[in-house]
C-alpha cells in the first residue's frame, strides 16, 4: 500500500529525480517556458513554486535555500532578479502547463510549462481594464458634458 505517499518518483531513483527536476527548473527559468511530459510538468510545477516565492523577498538565506535545489549561479541570479520583479504582486500560480498532445516515437502525453508573466499572447487582453462605470441616471448628461468641454477647448485656441 501507498497511504500518503504524493510524491511522483517518475521512475527514478532519488538523486536522479532532484537532478532532473534541478535542471528541468533551471531551463525554466533561462528560458521562459519548455516542453516535457504531463508528468515531469506536474512534478516540475511543485518543484519550482516554492522557490519563486523564495524569490520575492531578496536575502542571503533565501538565495542559500534556493540555490540548494538549482545548483546553477545563473539561474538563481535571473531569478532573484528578472522573475522575482515580474511576479512580485502575484500571490501565488507562477507557472501554467498547457497540454499538447501525444508524442509521436512513445505516445507519451507532452506538455509545455512556462512562466505566467511571461507569456504575452495571454496576457495581451488581460492588460487593459476598463475602468469605466455606467449608470442608469444622467447617461445623456456627460456627452453634453463633453461636448461643452470641447467647446471650450476650441474658444481658447
Amino acid at each position: 500500500m501507498r497511504h500518503g505517499k504524493k510524491v511522483n518518483h517518475l521512475g527514478r531513483q532519488t538523486a536522479h529525480r532532484k537532478a532532473m527536476l534541478a535542471n528541468m527548473a533551471c531551463s525554466l527559468i533561462q528560458h521562459k517556458r519548455i516542453n516535457t511530459t504531463v508528468a515531469k510538468a506536474k512534478a516540475l510545477k511543485q518543484f519550482v513554486e516554492p522557490m519563486i516565492t523564495k524569490s520575492k523577498e531578496d536575502t542571503t538565506h533565501n538565495r542559500r535555500l534556493v540555490f540548494s535545489k538549482l545548483r546553477q549561479k545563473d539561474a538563481v541570479t535571473e531569478l532573484f532578479r528578472d522573475v522575482a520583479a515580474k511576479v512580485g504582486d502575484r500571490p501565488g500560480g507562477y507557472t501554467r502547463i498547457i497540454k499538447l498532445g501525444n508524442r509521436l516515437g512513445d505516445n507519451a502525453d507532452m506538455a509545455m510549462i512556462e512562466l505566467v508573466d511571461y507569456n504575452e499572447i495571454y496576457n495581451a487582453g488581460k492588460a487593459e481594464k476598463k475602468t469605466t462605470r455606467r449608470s442608469r441616471r444622467g447617461g445623456k448628461a456627460k456627452p453634453a458634458a463633453d461636448t461643452a468641454t470641447k467647446a471650450s477647448n476650441e474658444e481658447e485656441e
